[in-house]
């Protein structure tokens, strides 16, 4: 089937002939030059020429001797205007990282007001005052009338007035604000590309020099669509110049009929406006030609990519023909996905891919790095500290550079640390990249430049190294060219700017940029957006996205102007997004043989899971060939598996085992609880020692709260154990408790008990925390007084004998007592306890259950303690004691002597439980040595904060 473009070219040359050259051809992108120069070569079949092609911007800028201004210019000037304004109202002015939001949809505004050649006074006054609309405008229509009432009602009546008010101040002084706008951006030798519209628009004869260009030839205007008031004006005064020729690519399936939303601004163009296409009367495609569509509803998003494998699979091998296949990406955002699935090459022969829509910045290590510049200055700007995540993040970039042993070096003795933030000047004292990297940004103009020092001097090692990769390159050049346009743009307005809001605005610019992927623009597989595919056409077309929602799209974009006003005065509403999603998704299937329809049918916060609406009327109305595929994903669930890790005849395993039983290792009581509680999780944690990496975090852990509490009631009692405890000693010890828990602190979450720091956020909380658990412990105290203390924090080993496959053998366990105490003749184990154990228990068969629900491991921990103390200092009728602060003060479940059956753990019963307690522990050492596997427990509690459990299925 012929493409448009090359009709379009046949027709001219026809026409021209040798007089081409002195024609100019505007599109509405870039896209299509090649593809129009390449039919041009193909019929010409000669050396010749060629015309001047310009997209719509390029060939209307060329009318003025002004520069175009820029985002960042607009937004400078506007700021210093809006500024300048409240000032005259006596009104606070606004900063410019506030105004930022607010300047992006007033300038968007501003540009569709010019392209539209709409009165920007009168519109900002009739959104002023409703008065002033039915005064002037009695030649609305009763409807035009409805839309402004409805809006009016809308936004007076309700419980906002105080935001009314702000709108309506505002709408006031945008008159002045759009007018001072426009004459100071000329003053400075500039327009916005609407001002330039409405100049050109307003008589073009005035533009003589700009038009005699093409005395010789025509101005050539191919596939437009949609077109703003400036631009029907413009166009209509070249045709009634007899300078102008119009090809329109129109089908009469859509142009014909008026229900037909793709045909909207095509009649528009034709009928109201009155414009001439050169290619009236042709025959309709849609009608006429076979069109086979295959729709396929897939599950997930990026799955919607991977059936391209499935569909492309005969242009894999066939794939240089002009024309032939492209691959259009509604949701830009499966750009990755696509090119991750289609193969570099297909059966050895490599597959020729073009991809026009560019590889975003945004997705690239590069910004990655950039990113993480920028947020480290705003962490030293802040603090002169960097967060320890972002200096990693830093240490173990690719392109930072640092080899694997100094990562190591420094990663490690910041885990020692256990610094959550990083010294700035700590960070400098580093050569090379750190010095470069962690430089401080001394003025808002120094963002820029530092910026270029960091990337100068990435780009320079990579390039002596010889690893710079050529995307990488281009990505690095298209990111100094954007930083230096942005240091001339930025030089003369940013001096009184906020440093944080310039890292800002770099931040946004730099998202932006993205790199076209090396490709042939006109042989093999087609990569592109939808918008790009304007005035080309391929024999077989693949849209990927194709969800309602995204084609057509939602919304129209922010605006201040309501619905109901731009209908009046006929800006962009978001039915013209319907009538232009519309009109290109049926242009591209005019002449296309082959369609595939892709689109997600899960729903999520980014899809509605429903196919394009376009599909269902062309599903109902169009007498397509329609071919329906769904793509099921199976469902499967891993079948359990009992894991069970076997001793017997595994030598690893058994000379682990036997390390213990040499007495070269202790056993913990911590280490046999875990072993009661979930075997498996003892074998991961001491015979495979698979241990959880060392993270920095701001976060405290649980256990470290605890460890905190010890070292404090450690410290605390230090100086008081000489003499006996009373009631005084305690309370005149109590005034230190807020200085020895930032010692402690700092001993256990920096190693360091002398650290001088300032506590801030969540430190400060776990300060709190301790200093009420602290408390509640002294209170206990107290009411034990008077005591005397034995030890504290004192290291304990026993011996524990048992029968092992007719020997005897034995095992040493090792432990610290949290503090030993006398009262009266009677010595006492207390351990401090944080978490959420119990006092309860029900019986000494019961805490060794390794498949039961009531082990109670912080009694086996205390009486294993017992034990050990009795067997190290030669005593008997130790007693257990639990601390637990959580639950200490309790009348129900409070105190600190375990209970069974409401019988305390305490004399007769103590002495009568012992001997029961070592005879199941002896069981269960018989067990850990002797019985042939390690194996899960059944009850999941027992293991649920387990960090092994993925590794044993459950």
């Amino acid at each position: 089937m012929k493409p448009f473009l090359q009709e379009v070219a046949e027709d001219l040359v026809a026409r021209f002939g040798n007089q081409l050259e002195n024609c100019a051809i505007v599109f509405n992108n870039k896209r299509p030059a090649a593809y129009l120069q390449k039919h041009f070569a193909d019929i010409i079949g000669k050396p010749f020429f060629s015309p001047s092609v310009f997209t719509i911007q390029e060939f209307f800028a060329c009318s003025t001797s002004y520069k175009i201004a820029d985002f960042y210019l607009q937004f400078f000037t506007l700021h210093r205007i809006y500024n300048q304004l409240l000032a005259e109202e006596k009104l606070e002015t606004i900063s410019s990282h506030k105004f930022f939001p607010l300047a992006k949809i007033i300038l968007s505004d501003f540009n569709q007001i010019d392209a539209d050649l709409v009165d920007a006074e009168k519109l900002y006054r009739d959104l002023e005052d409703i008065s002033v609309i039915n005064k002037e405008f009695d030649y609305l229509s009763p409807e035009q009338y409805q839309f402004l009432a409805q809006f009016w009602t809308s936004y007076s009546e309700g419980k906002h007035k105080k935001q009314q008010e702000l709108f309506i101040k505002m709408w006031r002084r945008m008159p002045k604000l759009y007018q001072k706008f426009h004459e100071k951006l000329k003053d400075q030798g500039y327009l916005t590309n609407g001002s330039v519209y409405r100049h050109l628009a307003d008589d073009i004869t005035n533009h003589q020099e700009f038009i005699s260009n093409f005395d010789k030839g025509k101005i050539i205007f191919v596939g437009f669509n949609a077109l703003s008031r400036a631009e029907a004006k413009i166009f209509t005064q070249l045709q009634e110049a007899d300078k102008a020729l119009f090809y329109f690519d129109a089908d009469s399936y859509y142009l014909d009929d008026t229900q037909q939303e793709a045909g909207l601004f095509l009649r528009k163009n034709l009928h109201l406006i009155g414009l001439k296409n050169e290619f009236s009367g042709k025959e309709s495609l849609m009608k006429t030609a076979e069109h086979n569509v295959n729709i396929f509803k897939v599950q997930g998003q990026s799955a919607q990519a991977k059936i391209l494998n499935t569909i492309l699979e005969e242009d894999y091998t066939n794939s240089e023909t002009v024309c032939k296949t492209v691959v259009v990406l509604a949701d830009e955002g499966l750009l990755i996905p696509t090119l991750q699935t289609i193969p570099t090459s297909h059966n050895g022969s490599p597959i020729d891919l073009n991809v026009t829509m560019g590889f975003a910045l945004s997705t690239s290590s590069i910004f990655g790095l950039v990113d993480l510049w920028l947020t480290s200055q705003l962490e030293i700007l802040q603090a002169d500290k960097v967060m320890y995540k972002n200096v990693e993040a830093f240490l173990t970039h690719p392109l930072s550079g640092l080899s694997q042993k100094m990562r190591d070096k420094i990663l490690t003795a910041l885990l020692q640390e256990n610094r959550v933030e990083v010294d700035h000047k700590r960070l400098l004292r580093q050569s090379g990249l750190f010095e470069v990297f962690y430089k401080k940004i001394e003025e808002p103009q120094f963002v820029v430049t530092n910026l270029l020092e960091v990337l100068d001097f990435v780009l320079t090692r990579l390039s002596n190294a010889k690893t710079l990769k050529k995307i990488d390159a281009e990505l690095f050049v298209k990111t100094i060219q954007e930083l230096n346009r942005l240091h001339d743009t930025f030089s003369n307005h940013i001096g009184k700017e906020e440093i944080p809001f310039v890292i800002y605005l770099v931040q946004k610019s730099l998202q932006s940029i993205a790199v076209p992927l090396s490709g042939d623009p006109l042989n093999g597989i087609q990569v592109m957006g939808l918008l790009e595919t304007r005035n080309l056409n391929f024999d077989k077309v693949i849209i990927l996205g194709f969800n309602e929602g995204i084609i057509p799209k939602s919304s129209i974009g922010n605006s201040f102007i309501p619905d109901s006003i731009r209908r009046v005065y006929g800006l962009p509403v978001l039915e013209n997004l319907d009538a232009i999603s519309s009109y290109m998704v049926y242009r591209l299937m005019q002449r296309a043989k082959n369609i595939n329809f892709v689109y997600n049918s899960l729903t999520d916060e980014s899809t509605s899971g429903e196919a394009s609406r376009i599909l269902k009327q062309l599903e109902y109305e169009s007498g397509f060939n329609f071919t329906y595929n769904e793509l099921n994903f199976e469902v499967k669930t891993e079948q359990f598996r009992d894991v069970q890790i076997e001793k017997n005849g595994n030598d690893f395993i058994q000379n682990k085992l036997k390390r213990y039983l040499d007495k070269t290792k202790s056993l913990s009581p911590s280490a046999i609880t875990q072993y009661i509680s979930n075997p498996i999780d003892f074998f991961f944690n001491y015979i495979a020692e698979i241990k959880e990496p060392k993270e920095i975090s701001a976060v405290v852990e649980a256990n470290e709260i605890g460890s905190i509490l010890h070292k404090v009631m450690e410290y605390f009692y230090a100086d008081l154990r000489k003499a006996e405890i009373t009631k005084e000693s305690i309370e005149g010890q109590r005034k230190k408790v807020p200085q020895l828990i930032q010692k402690a602190f700092n001993a256990v979450m920096f190693k360091h008990p002398d650290l001088v720091m300032e506590y801030k956020g969540m430190q400060k909380v776990i300060l709190a925390i301790v200093d009420a658990y602290v408390n509640i412990i002294l209170n206990q105290d107290i009411s034990q007084t008077p005591f005397h203390i034995i030890s504290l924090e004192q290291k304990i080993e026993a011996e524990i004998s048992f029968p092992l496959n007719g020997k005897e053998e034995s095992i040493k366990i090792f432990g610290y007592i949290d503090r030993v105490d006398v009262k009266d003749g009677i010595t006492k184990i207390i351990d401090y306890k944080t978490g959420s154990d119990k006092l309860a228990f029900k019986d000494i068969d019961e805490l060794f259950n390794s498949d039961g629900k009531h082990i109670n491991k912080a009694l086996i921990q205390t009486l294993l303690y017992t034990y050990a103390y009795e067997q190290f200092a030669s005593k008997t009728c130790v007693e257990p004691n639990l601390y637990i602060v959580k639950t200490m003060n309790d009348p129900t479940y409070g105190g600190v002597w375990f209970k069974s059956n409401r019988q305390v753990l305490r004399g007769d019963f103590l002495e009568e439980i012992k001997p029961l307690f070592l005879a199941k522990l002896r069981e269960k050492l018989i067990e850990l040595f002797g019985a042939p596997y390690f194996k899960a427990s059944e009850v999941p509690d027992n293991y649920k904060y387990s960090i092994y459990k993925t590794l044993f299925g459950k």
